[in-house]
């Protein structure tokens, strides 16, 4: 017996309802980050809280490109919202890598689903990155939000929180993932994801 792996309307249907549960936590998290201790806790908050939506929807996921159409998704909206092209760029390699490792375990496998939002949590990395590739166009994108905001943010984020931050995505999206499976659990086993 042949399976279907083409995209139906409906795997496309549930691509943009969980996208839009995901952006809405990525936005309403985002706007922390007008107080500055709260811009690196982004790579933290998103991932953590990201994971119950993106687990359910992994529960949806049984072919091929469903999770890298979702972090285009991601990627077009964040370059729609000023974010410039890093985050589609991120979006684009971590949605591949997160697809691959979820295709490895067959869409079947509940580890791979964690180890999957964690490496799609990446992405994230890529709205930081205009703060490290071009530090004086960043600031002066920012010049509304005034000095003292200015001058907490240069504090708070060295050169070498670059690799901290991409690490803490990765991590918290594990955590995230975690999260997401436990309080999903009944969900997971309806799927089939053991």
């Amino acid at each position: 017996m042949k399976t279907d792996n083409k995209l139906k309307g409906r795997d496309l249907i549930n691509v943009g309802i969980y996208g839009a549960i995901y952006f809405v936590i990525l936005f309403a998290v985002a706007m922390l980050g007008m107080i500055p201790i709260f811009l690196p806790l982004l790579s933290v908050l998103v991932p953590i809280l990201g994971g119950i939506p993106f687990m359910l929807f992994l529960t949806k996921v049984k072919k091929p490109g469903m999770i890298f159409i979702f972090a285009m998704i991601m990627g077009i909206l964040m370059l729609l919202t000023g974010m410039g092209p890093w985050p589609l760029l991120t979006c684009a390699v971590a949605g591949l890598l997160a697809e691959l490792c979820f295709k490895s375990g067959a869409y079947k496998s509940a580890k791979k689903a964690v180890l999957s939002y964690g490496l799609f949590s990446m992405w994230i990395f890529g709205n930081y990155l205009p703060l490290f590739t071009d530090y004086e166009g960043y600031f002066a994108q920012r010049a509304d939000y005034g000095e003292a905001y200015i001058s907490a943010v240069q504090k708070l984020m060295p050169l070498w929180m670059a690799p901290v931050l991409l690490i803490a995505c990765f991590v918290c999206g594990i955590l995230g993932g975690l999260l997401g499976r436990a309080l999903l659990k009944k969900h997971f086993e309806k799927a089939g994801l053991a």
